[in-house]
Order: structure tokens, then sequence, then C-alpha cells
């Protein structure tokens, strides 16, 4: 680590690429934490964010009373609206609502930008994941879900057992590109004060003015949390690869 801080000072004084976080300690401890939250902010939403794709893709293909009509006016909503209008929907909107409501007791938890993120990121995404697996659900014979049900199985179970593991194959390749869309999406945390790693280079980069290596290295965290995304969907879509004689 030596070695490198060296170089990277040998790299400003002769006035070629001046990143900080190589030889400064705090600009690292920064960077770091600021990746550290952006990998736990994607994790945390790409759980969510399928929980919902899974929920409302049941609500929809089922055809609940209310709920799923209430869920296509979700995913019109989300997918005709900017994520950042979302996210200040929640923040500034509901947020300030929910403060108000409570009396300020729980101000330290309903100010929280991470928290908000993490509602609005998922809900965002949701609304793509939902339109997603019911695009692979549509794929699934109906002859099976009707084999199911004479079988005796609840519709709820037809769906888990039967529909959802046949139409969650076909929406693998459309889910990749909604999560690799999600990691990217979860920088928009930003504009609320999340530090994530956007949220630490801009600080980095403000106090150094070495904008083109912080946006260098924001590249280079990106292409790699998108490629373990990418990397971990590829693995899960050959262990639910059908076996065919």
């Amino acid at each position: 680590m030596d070695e490198v801080a060296r170089f990277s000072q040998w790299l400003v004084d002769n006035g070629q690429l001046n990143f900080t976080f190589l030889y400064d300690s705090f600009d690292r401890q920064r960077l770091l934490a600021g990746i550290g939250n952006t990998l736990l902010l994607s994790l945390y939403c790409i759980v969510l964010s399928v929980v919902i794709g899974i929920a409302g893709a049941y609500a929809v293909t089922t055809r609940m009373p209310y709920v799923g009509r209430a869920t296509e006016m979700l995913v019109r909503f989300c997918r005709n609206s900017p994520p950042l209008l979302i996210l200040y929907l929640l923040f500034f909107g509901l947020a300030g609502f929910a403060m108000h409501a409570t009396d300020g007791r729980m101000n330290w938890l309903l100010g929280s930008g991470f928290l908000w993120t993490t509602i609005a990121v998922p809900i965002y995404i949701g609304a793509f994941n939902i339109e997603s697996l019911r695009a692979g659900i549509e794929t699934v014979p109906m002859s099976l879900s009707e084999a199911a049900l004479a079988l005796g199985l609840t519709r709820l179970k037809t769906f888990a057992l039967v529909v959802l593991p046949l139409g969650f194959r076909v929406a693998l390749p459309s889910l990749t590109n909604n999560l690799v869309e999600l990691v990217k999406t979860t920088s928009y945390g930003y504009a609320i004060g999340v530090a994530e790693v956007v949220y630490a280079s801009s600080q980095i980069w403000a106090d150094s003015l070495n904008v083109m290596e912080m946006m260098i290295t924001l590249f280079v965290v990106f292409m790699v949390l998108i490629g373990l995304v990418v990397a971990g969907m590829s693995m899960l879509k050959r262990r639910l690869r059908l076996v065919t004689r």
C-alpha cells in the first residue's frame, strides 16, 4: 500500500492524475464508506424490488379485485415517472407528513435519506419487475395451472409452486436488465444526502478539485457492482436451467 501511495503522490507532483484516496487515508475512508453504503443499499433494494415484483405479478395475473387494479395503476405511474420524482415525493412529501403526524418523535427514522431511498428505488424498479414477471408468467400454458387446481392446490400454491418457477426462468433476462438499472438508480440517493459512493466522491472532488479522477473512480466502481449483479444472475440462470434429454 505504501508503494501505491508513493506512486500516486509522484503522479500528483508531476502534474498527472490525482487519485487522492490512494495516498490520503481520510479520503480513502470516505470513499470506502460510500462504496459500502452503495453496496448495502443495492442489496436491500434488489431483495425488496424482487419481492414487489412477485407480489405485484401475482395480483395482476390472478386478477385480484381492487388490488390488481391498484397494482396496474402503480406500474403505469412508475413507468411514466422519473425515479428522482418518486424519491422526492416520498422524502419531502410523505416523510414530512409522517414527521408532522408523529410530532417529531420519529424524526430520527423518518428523516433518514437511506430509508426513503430503500423504499423509493424498489418501488420504481419493482414496477418494471412486475411487468417482466407478468410477461414470463403469460408464457406458461394455462393447462398447467388448471391441472394444479384440479389436483386440489389453492390458487396461491399453484402460482408459487407451478406458475412462478416456470415464468421466472423466462423473465430472468429482463429481470437482469432491471436489477442493473436498480444499481445505477441508487445513485439518486445523493440528491437527499445519502452518503453513498457518488456523495462521497463529490465531497472528495470538492476538497481536492480532482473531478476527472473521481469520475473515473465512479465508473470503475459501478462497472464492478453491475458486473457482480450480472454474474450473480447468470449463475442463477444456469441453476434454474431445465435439463432436457
